[in-house]
């Protein structure tokens, strides 16, 4: 079992920053990718950005050279630093691990979300 706790997000004004922080507890037995989703009011979840185990990220085109994603192993934590927010960033963002069971095999675990509000 693999808890993710979520937090780092409020009220922000356009332009500015937030750094979100997903502090994962629980036994891990296999190597994790990491992500970001989130999910505006009326819209589907969505990709924000991935990190593997490795630390290969990947980001969906509405925050490429805005947000950064990084993870520190040793505290278990993944992060999102996000800057230049605008209000349609604005959503629930929910941390994400994925882990590989085995081959062709995976198995997510999810945060309970984190509010960010990107308003005057």
């Amino acid at each position: 079992q693999v808890q993710l706790v979520e937090s780092g997000g409020g009220l922000v004004q356009p332009g500015g920053s937030l750094r979100l922080s997903c502090a994962a507890s629980g036994s891990i037995f296999s190597p994790y990718n990491m992500g970001w989703y989130r999910q505006a009011p009326g819209k589907q979840r969505e990709l924000v950005a991935t990190i593997t185990s490795g630390g290969s990220t990947n980001y969906a085109d509405s925050v490429k050279g805005r947000f950064t994603i990084s993870r520190d192993n040793a505290k278990n934590t993944v992060y999102l630093q996000m800057n230049s927010l605008k209000p349609e960033d604005t959503a629930v963002y929910y941390c994400n691990a994925r882990a590989f069971v085995r081959p062709s095999v995976t198995s997510d675990y999810w945060g309970q979300g984190t509010q960010v509000t990107v308003s005057p």
